[in-house]
């Protein structure tokens, strides 16, 4: 199993100083009234919005099946962000899986990348 993120880890997503819409990807400004975007955390807790599964092994480093998804963020109803569901069955993810984030090695040994978990 990849290391751990280190203590404190956050999932950071830009939200405007003005409105606070939260706005993923990030821009160079806001979309909605086009002012400065800065990264805060969030929660880190969502659900699936859409997901494949994929079996093509892209990347010799990274067994198949896996599973990659929209996750929709609870701060935002159309917050979303792509990421892969880990810590289960690719045949038990469905749409609507509340989910949060974890913090897992990148696998080239680069930093840390964000992964979604079934909640407990």
């Amino acid at each position: 199993m990849p290391d751990e993120a280190p203590p404190g880890g956050q999932l950071l997503i830009t939200r405007c100083v003005r409105c606070e819409r939260w706005v993923s990807p990030s821009a160079a400004d806001c979309p909605d009234c086009g002012a400065e975007l800065t990264a805060h955390p969030v929660s880190g807790r969502g659900t699936v919005f859409t997901y494949t599964v994929n079996h093509q092994p892209f990347n010799p480093a990274v067994p198949v099946p896996y599973v990659v998804a929209i996750v929709e963020l609870d701060e935002q109803p159309d917050l979303r962000i792509a990421a892969n569901i880990v810590d289960c069955e690719p045949d038990s993810v469905r749409v609507g899986l509340p989910v949060e984030v974890r913090f897992e090695q990148r696998f080239d040994g680069e930093g840390f990348g964000a992964v979604f978990a079934p909640q407990e």
